[in-house]
């Protein structure tokens, strides 16, 4: 059950980052974009973690989890402060 969970987790912030990229490419919004990449590193920490659960329970990622989603968050809140948009 928790391979599924992760999986979906792992799905939606994919779906949800290929939505925003997609609607950037079609609006030129800067916010997309940044809200786009936040989501593709969620999208990594997601495969990180199911990663770190299921398939090497012996090997601690929890580092590199941590990180990319400190990024993420990083690259968004960048885009926030950046962001000369109303």
């Amino acid at each position: 059950m928790d391979t599924l969970i992760y999986g979906l987790c792992a799905a939606t912030a994919l779906v949800t980052a290929w939505l925003l990229l997609r609607a950037y490419a079609r609006t030129g919004l800067r916010l997309l974009f940044w809200s786009g990449l936040c989501f593709s590193g969620l999208t990594l920490n997601n495969l990180l973690l199911a990663a770190d659960k299921v398939a090497f329970p012996h090997v601690d990622l929890s580092l590199p989890r941590v990180l990319t989603s400190l990024a993420s968050m990083v690259v968004l809140l960048w885009g926030l402060i950046a962001s000369e948009e109303t």
